[in-house]
């Protein structure tokens, strides 16, 4: 007997329903932060997972992990993947931006984003003792404390903070008039304070730069964009 046309069309949609949803519970497979999983990534892989998750992230489709289970596994130790420096921005939060869970990274935040030795000595316990293969500087769009250290705002210690922030502010010049009403200026010193929160980094540690020189490390910059949750690598 033949197959009508209305048939067939409500076969071939509920067979491409059948492909998507196997698709996308093959790729919603929860990872767990264990050392067998730490040990068989190279840092470059550790790269390629964040930017997995964050494709996740921006499409919707998230891991649902058993957040209790990874409490249990962690309890006695942890293997974390990735160390990241980010953002205090309520708006970027590091392990939702990459669809990353308890026991996948270590994160370290600060009013724009930048590094200073006590950071830099909590990123050598990440990777040198710990075992996290990448440290991904992120920064995000619509930073105020960016926006903060170009318009030379003092308050409290926060003047203090945002002195940190100074020398993107200056890379990224010269401007006719130093304002945060210039968006992309502003934008400018971001990119400008990842890629010197990075370097510093490297110049600072010979633990960490030594680690990238014999290929157990990767250091990258990133950019999250707060109106689409999107990061790009620097």
């Amino acid at each position: 007997m033949g197959i009508s046309r209305r048939n067939f069309f409500y076969n071939t949609v509920a067979a491409t329903a059948v492909g998507l949803t196997a698709t996308r519970a093959k790729a919603n497979v929860c990872t767990m932060p264990t050392a067998e999983r730490q040990a068989s990534l190279t840092p470059q892989g550790v790269v390629d997972e964040l930017m997995a998750g964050n494709a996740r992230f921006v499409s919707g489709n998230m891991v649902n992990c058993d957040l209790a289970a990874q409490i249990r596994l962690t309890s006695e130790g942890q293997h974390p993947i990735a160390a990241i420096v980010g953002c205090i921005d309520s708006r970027v939060p590091p392990e939702l931006v990459f669809d990353q869970n308890i026991g996948d990274i270590f994160t370290a935040r600060v009013a724009g984003n930048f590094v200073n030795t006590d950071i830099i000595g909590s990123l050598e316990f990440a990777c040198f003792v710990s075992g996290a293969k990448s440290i991904v500087v992120l920064g995000h769009t619509e930073c105020g404390a960016v926006k903060g250290a170009v318009d030379q705002v003092e308050l409290g210690n926060l003047t203090a903070t945002l002195k940190n922030i100074e020398p993107a502010v200056a890379a990224a010049g010269p401007v006719a008039v130093r304002s945060s009403s210039d968006g992309e200026f502003v934008q400018r010193v971001a990119d400008k304070n990842v890629a010197i929160a990075v370097q510093n980094i490297l110049n600072s540690s010979e633990v960490l730069s030594g680690m990238v020189e014999a290929g157990e490390l990767a250091i990258v910059g990133a950019m999250h964009d707060i109106s689409t949750g999107k990061v790009t690598l620097m």
